[in-house]
This record gives C-alpha cells, sequence and structure tokens, in this order.
C-alpha cells in the first residue's frame, strides 16, 4: 500500500507533478537488502528509467500505489528537462530528527524543495540547474540529472520552500566541494586518510599560529566572563534552546572553543568532551575521508572563525562578539569569498521571495476590492429591482402576478459566483 498520503501529495511541487515522468516501486530483496523496483504505473510490470512508455503521470502512479503491487512513487529525470535530484543518504537521525553537519549544510545552500526519503534516514532535494560534468557521487552524496528515477514522498521539511528553485551557482560549488574534488583525488593515500588534519570535501584544514596557552580552568573562566558568556554557559551546560539542531549548537560552542583556545585543536577537543553537549556522535566516522564528526566540527569551527583571542591585548580584547556562531568571514581568503558570496546570494533570494509576495497580495487586494464593487453593485440592482417590485404590486392592485421572462433577483447573484443564469 502507499507511503504518501493525499496530504503529502498536495505538497510536492507543481514543477513535478504536472511531467508525465512518473513511475511506482516496490521494496524487493536482491542481494540479501532491500531494493527499490520501479514499477510501470498500471500495468505491473518493471519499468525503466530509459523507457518513455513506462512512465506515467502523477496522478496515475498515485492510483496505482494504492494497490498491493506498489509501494509508492519515483520520478523519472531526463536530458529534457532541468530536473536535478541530490540524493542525502544516512544523514538523518529519525527518532531525534538530527542532522549531519555536511547534509545541513548542503541543504541550507541549496534552499530548494527538500523532503525525508522513505527510510527517514536521508534527504532527497529537488532544483534546476545543469549538473557538471565528472563524477556524481561520494560517499553519501549523490547528484542526478538524467536516465535515473528519484523516489518521492512528499514528507517536506520544514522551513524549505516548497518550490523546486533554481540554484546552479550552489550545484556547481557542491558538486565541487562533496563530489568532484579533484585535489583530493590526486592526494596520496597516506593524506585522504590523514582525517582532520588532511584537506576535506568542504573546507582546507587551517592552521592557526595563535599562542594562548590557557589552562581549562583559567579558559572557561574567561569565557563565562566574557560579554557573550551567558551564551557560552548555555552551550557548555548542554542548553541547545535557541538552535535548529543540537549540531548547529555543536558548531556554536566549538566556535566559541576556536576562539578562546587560538584554534587548539587537542584543547577544542579535550574541552568538548566536558561539555554538555557531548554525545556518542562525536566519535561517529560520518564523511567519506574517513573523519569523525567530532573532527569535522573543529575543522570548520577554526575555518570559520576570523579572529582569535589575543593575551597581550588585554582582557578587553576577550569578545569574540558574533564571529564563534560560524557564520562570519572564514580563517582564509577563499573562505571569507565563500561566506559573503553566500550571505550575498541568501539575501538576494529572500528578497526575490518578499517581492514575490508582495506583489501576490497586491494582486489578491486588487482583486478583493474589485469583488466588493462588484457585490455593491449587484446589491443595489437588487434593491432597486426590489422597488420596482412593490410598485409594480401597487399599479396592478395586489394582483401579485408575475412576468414569466422577468428574471429573479437572485440569478444576479447566481451568476456572478458560477451559478446558472435563469
Amino acid at each position: 500500500m502507499s507511503e504518501i498520503s493525499i496530504d503529502e501529495s498536495e505538497a510536492i511541487p507543481e514543477t513535478l507533478r504536472e511531467r508525465d515522468q512518473w513511475v511506482c516501486w516496490r521494496e524487493e530483496e536482491r542481494d540479501g537488502k532491500p531494493t527499490k523496483i520501479p514499477v510501470t504505473p498500471g500495468a505491473g510490470g518493471f519499468a525503466s528509467a530509459t523507457a518513455s512508455e513506462t512512465w506515467a503521470s502523477f496522478e496515475a502512479a498515485l492510483d496505482y500505489t494504492e494497490t498491493e503491487h506498489a509501494d509508492g512513487i519515483g520520478f523519472v529525470f531526463t536530458d529534457d528537462d532541468p530536473i536535478v535530484g541530490v540524493d542525502l543518504d544516512d544523514c538523518r537521525d529519525p527518532d531525534t530528527d538530527d542532522v549531519d553537519d555536511a547534509a545541513l549544510d548542503i541543504i541550507t545552500r541549496l534552499d530548494s524543495y527538500t523532503e525525508v526519503s522513505p527510510s527517514g534516514t536521508g534527504y532527497h532535494v529537488l532544483i534546476t540547474g545543469t549538473l557538471p560534468d565528472g563524477r556524481n557521487r561520494r560517499g553519501s552524496v549523490e547528484l542526478y540529472d538524467t536516465a535515473r528515477f528519484f523516489t518521492v514522498t512528499g514528507d517536506h521539511v520544514e522551513r524549505t520552500p516548497t518550490r523546486v528553485a533554481r540554484r546552479q551557482d550552489a550545484l556547481t560549488a557542491i558538486h565541487r566541494e562533496y563530489v568532484q574534488d579533484t585535489e583530493r583525488d590526486t592526494a596520496p593515500e597516506s593524506e585522504q586518510r590523514g582525517g582532520a588534519a588532511a584537506r576535506s570535501p568542504t573546507t582546507d584544514a587551517v592552521d592557526v599560529d595563535v599562542d594562548v596557552d590557557l589552562e581549562d580552568e583559567d579558559l572557561l573562566k574567561k569565557a563565562r566572563n566574557a560579554s557573550n558568556g551567558e551564551k557560552f554557559e548555555r552551550l557548555w551546560n548542554g542548553n541547545t534552546v535557541g538552535y535548529d539542531s543540537q549540531s548547529e549548537a555543536d558548531m556554536a560552542l566549538c566556535c566559541l572553543l576556536a576562539f578562546w583556545t587560538g584554534g587548539d585543536r587537542t584543547q577544542m577537543e579535550q574541552l568538548f568532551r566536558q561539555s554538555g553537549l557531548m554525545r556518542e556522535k562525536w566519535d561517529e566516522v560520518h564523511y567519506a575521508d574517513g573523519s569523525t564528526y567530532g573532527e569535522k566540527t573543529i575543522e570548520r569551527a577554526i575555518a570559520t572563525t576570523s579572529e582569535f583571542y589575543d593575551p597581550d591585548a588585554g582582557d578587553d580584547a576577550a569578545d569574540p562578539h558574533g564571529t564563534p556562531d560560524g557564520v562570519t568571514a572564514g580563517g582564509t581568503p577563499a573562505e571569507t569569498d565563500r561566506s559573503r558570496a553566500y550571505l550575498a546570494e541568501k539575501n538576494r533570494l529572500l528578497s526575490e521571495r518578499v517581492d514575490e509576495l508582495e506583489a501576490t497580495l497586491e494582486q489578491k487586494t486588487e482583486r478583493i476590492e474589485t469583488l466588493e464593487a462588484e457585490i455593491e453593485r449587484l446589491t443595489d440592482e437588487l434593491d432597486a429591482r426590489d422597488e420596482e417590485t412593490e410598485q409594480s404590486h401597487e399599479e396592478d392592485s395586489g394582483t401579485g402576478d408575475e412576468t414569466d421572462d422577468d428574471p429573479k433577483p437572485a440569478s444576479l447573484l447566481n451568476r456572478f459566483f458560477g451559478g446558472r443564469s435563469e
């Protein structure tokens, strides 16, 4: 039976639903593991992502999932459409909704329709654009634009757009950083296995030449007494209020630690393990280069921190202001350019969205005004007809007869609101 409800199907963007590029799928065991087999809607035979005669309309595919022969629906990518699918596997905890940093980064930058995958452990992001040349898969990140089908659930992720947006620049950057990564492909194997010290798919390791040399106890005291010490204390105690996920809270604390330790990875690691945010995920390998979640979080925190505590400047300089949240310029010119470009693009998209909403609101306001004016006109006309009717009754001395060709007053409202005229 179908895993998608009518309500969820309505969440699927019209850009996809209007195309006759839909198949169904059912789960079968292949080589000892569950596999999603494409099925032709209605016919029930095997479907092919390269044979259009095995595809159908969205409605036909959805209807067929009500039978015992299909478990869900899927969209087929072709050369004739601009749709690109980004498949993020094994990046979501279905029990806690916790998301890996890499997946969160990709979803945020693509900023397009995103839904939870059928397993509940991943995400599918759909955008329009052109997939860059080169490989299309690395680790748990896959990109598709032709001859493949994407399972579609309609389980839309809140706070992501409901439309399939054009994101060519973001797609190109993500393909380069997370998938292609030609510099890593040609690097020695020993470097690729270097964990946090090696080059990563998202950022280059940053060596920070800042000698802070504070003991843990002294460092924590300074961090708590700084102007943002209240925030530090909350994060240190494991309080994630104000953050969309614990991963974001982890990054925020690591950025603060990066500031106070001068980017000392070892001390940051030791301190984070003492905090209330420490959990098993910290030591899990989450990246294709073998890095653990904790190693990559520390690496990114250092890369996105643009200033560090300087003991020689005195305690007055012990406030990193906004930099530790990981949203300001990075520690290198390249990181700075990327951060600025991302924020500029984000602001542009938000401005466009605001303009769209304002235009829609203006159209609806005009429509309401038109309807109100029409209703007022009809009401006046009805009142006039009532007066004519009363005068007619008086002239006819109470006969009360109406001619058959005199339209009933209500017919005017019926015509306006879609009724049939008399």
